[in-house]
């Protein structure tokens, strides 16, 4: 029996599990699943790249805990502008109240977003709580903005198949999950669906490039059709995350934005996951050279310490709410907007991209991650093994070929992450999609166990399959 001490007090860890299971309904999960078929692993603490359970063993965190994660659990530079700012400052309400630290963070956060040659930079930032509710902002901006300037027929977003944007009923109506989105339909705005400009869809012989142009080309006539009543298109760009790490050729994002340009439609990047370094640059729209008009940022914002999300705008955008008149106002509100613990994480957070030249190791460490993979990737049941920056996903399938899925009923997915959960790494996965996300500071070591685990978990819950 492994035990805890909490507080001054011996925990035993089945005390644990069994407290939890009474009291606290968990998200993304059939309940109906734990302890038996889903096992629940009490954590009480971090460190850097590992999480530690209430039974002593450590469990490498490859998925940095939901993608939040980026510079390692207790990075003590963070832990320490917590602490700080919690002996100065905890809370203070946003509505006509500001603080230094909301202040610094929205400063440094427009001097690093994407800018454009030509294009006015994002200029304002509205704080909100987490990636679904930052998504709720801009697609409210868009459609208000619209109707302030008499335009009140641009009522409808065009969002991509397969793509995610959270679970609020605004985020969900512009998400193409069917596991998250079915039951809810009902209760949803009507959005228009444009195809995903995925590689791995792409016919033999077909680069990812004309994919994705190809998709731009169908996403062009729906604007022709719809282009007058859509105030908005919303993209997640390079990598769809929850629809399976799928992942697009830059050449998509360019000519989205000349679409959305040519149409008078505003578009909106969910930089949630990809944003803070995941895909190789701080934000993946910089691969593209392009700027959006709305920029929805959480997740590694904070280094995965605080729930703390940001919408940034154009200053155009923010004109169109200035009026007499309250009702043209942007009153969307929440009452932890720009808290100052996570406002104070959030700076500590981007002030380590710079002392510790995150990005260029970064390119290191990917650069290792895919030679890793390679090996993996010869696998028979792998399908598909793909990568960018600091993501790489193996899909897969029967027979190692796309056109031969594994039958749901076997839930390949479920018993990899057992699997590898017992060998001491968390892999958890995205259907029968594998992948690797870890915090940036993961080391040569740790990527090494990393990939003989992936690798074993494989070859076992396929062998019988």
């Amino acid at each position: 029996m492994s035990n805890v001490v909490h507080e001054g007090v011996m925990i035993a860890e089945h005390d644990l599990v069994a407290r939890d299971l009474a009291a606290v309904w968990h998200p993304c999960t059939q309940m109906r699943e734990h302890p038996d078929l889903l096992p629940l692993v009490p954590v009480v603490r971090g460190e850097g790249a590992w999480l530690v359970g209430a039974d002593g063993r450590h469990y490498l965190d490859a998925v940095s805990s939901w993608w939040t994660n980026i510079h390692g659990h207790g990075e003590p530079r963070i832990a320490a502008a917590i602490a700080e700012q919690a002996r100065t400052l905890e809370h203070v309400l946003l509505a006509g109240f500001t603080h230094p630290s909301a202040i610094a963070l929205a400063e440094q956060l427009l001097a690093r977003a994407p800018r454009q040659a030509g294009r006015d930079p994002l200029a304002k930032v509205f704080y909100a709580d987490n990636g679904s509710a930052a998504v709720e902002v801009a697609l409210k901006m868009a459609f208000h903005w619209f109707r302030n300037r008499g335009e009140p027929e641009r009522r409808k977003f065009i969002a991509l198949h397969n793509g995610y944007h959270g679970e609020t009923l605004g985020a969900l109506a512009v998400g193409d999950i069917p596991l998250y989105r079915r039951i809810y339909a009902p209760l949803l705005a009507e959005a228009i669906f444009a195809p995903s400009p995925d590689a791995y869809d792409a016919r033999p012989g077909q680069t990812p490039e004309e994919c994705a142009l190809e998709a731009a080309d169908v996403l062009a006539s729906l604007l022709d059709a719809h282009g007058q009543e859509v105030c908005a298109l919303i993209v997640e760009p390079l990598l769809q995350c929850a629809g399976g790490m799928r992942m697009h050729h830059p050449a998509y994002l360019k000519r989205v934005r000349e679409l959305c340009d040519a149409h008078g439609v505003f578009l909106i990047a969910d930089e949630i996951a990809t944003g803070f370094g995941r895909t190789g640059t701080l934000f993946a729209c910089e691969q593209a050279g392009i700027q959006p008009d709305l920029m929805c940022v959480s997740k590694g914002l904070t280094g995965g310490f605080m729930p703390l999300a940001a919408t940034l705008a154009t200053q155009a955008i923010y004109d169109g709410f200035l009026d007499d008149s309250r009702e043209r106002a942007f009153l969307h509100s929440h009452s932890y907007t720009g808290n100052p613990l996570g406002c104070a994480a959030g700076l500590a957070s981007l002030a380590i991209f710079d002392q510790d030249g995150v990005l260029e190791h970064n390119r290191a460490t990917a650069a290792r991650m895919g030679g890793l993979a390679k090996d993996i990737a010869t696998l028979p049941h792998v399908a598909d093994a793909r990568q960018r920056g600091m993501v790489v996903a193996f899909e897969l399938t029967r027979d190692g070929d796309k056109a031969t899925p594994f039958d749901p009923s076997l839930r390949i997915g479920l018993q990899a992450y057992r699997a590898a959960l017992a060998r001491g790494v968390v892999l958890r996965p995205l259907g029968d999609i594998l992948y690797w996300m870890p915090p940036y500071c993961i080391d040569d070591d740790a990527l090494a166990q990393l990939a003989e685990v992936t690798a074993t978990t494989i070859r076992e819950v396929t062998a019988c399959a």
